[in-house]
């Protein structure tokens, strides 16, 4: 099967360049925060463009990445070292990673739960993980931004990969689609891959915040 962001990837890095940029900033300054500085080897999983491996290697991390779509790697390899991988098998030996990261990429893996154990299996002891995604509860196919405030439409338990929604707009979920899942959906895996969850953040978005920021560490 095609990844989904193979033939959208050339209008891809150019919309988070453009349109996306200032949520592109905020996802990256988020990271940042909550990553903080480095020495040792960190993964970015589901790494696209590599648009955020400069900000990490800015805080001393030696970063590298991984995506599934070979077109995506095309712009992300000036950036950083890369390789196709899926997030739910990665080509890693056990406790080998001092850090991994993730942004936005919980709505666009087809097994979030795989993905989250495969995390839990190649970082060290003490390693950390970081996890930038748009808020379950205010961002979704269900969630449409007025430029009065938020309206909720049903749908917050529709967990499926969908192309539809009144919350989708115009952007790039409704080219490659996009899968919903609950804080109980992204957060239990982590505890199940032996993840011990340190620290949750919601970053001011207006209306309402616009991501969700999990920090964890892998237990002995």
């Amino acid at each position: 099967m095609r990844p989904a962001y193979d033939e959208h990837a050339d209008w891809y890095d150019g919309y988070l360049a453009g349109p996306a940029a200032e949520h592109t900033a905020r996802t990256t300054a988020a990271l940042v925060e909550a990553l903080g500085s480095g020495t040792g080897t960190c993964l970015d999983l589901g790494c696209g463009t590599g648009v955020h491996a400069p900000a990490v290697r800015r805080l001393g991390w030696t970063v590298v990445g991984v995506d599934l779509s070979p077109a995506l790697l095309r712009h992300a390899r000036p950036r950083l070292p890369v390789a196709v991988a899926d997030a739910a098998r990665l080509p890693l030996s056990d406790a080998g990673l001092d850090a991994v990261v993730a942004t936005l990429v919980h709505t666009d893996l087809d097994d979030w739960a795989a993905a989250v154990g495969e995390i839990g299996r190649v970082l060290r002891p003490g390693g950390r993980f970081v996890h930038v995604g748009v808020h379950p509860c205010f961002v979704g196919p269900f969630a449409e931004r007025e430029s009065t405030g938020l309206r909720i439409h049903p749908g917050y338990t529709d967990t499926g990969r969908t192309f539809v929604g009144p919350g989708l707009g115009d952007g790039v979920r409704r080219r490659t689609g996009v899968y919903h899942r609950t804080i109980a959906d992204l957060v239990n895996p982590l505890l199940a891959a032996g993840l011990h969850l340190t620290r949750l953040v919601e970053p001011p978005g207006v209306p309402a915040p616009e991501l969700l920021v999990l920090e964890a560490v892998r237990g002995p």
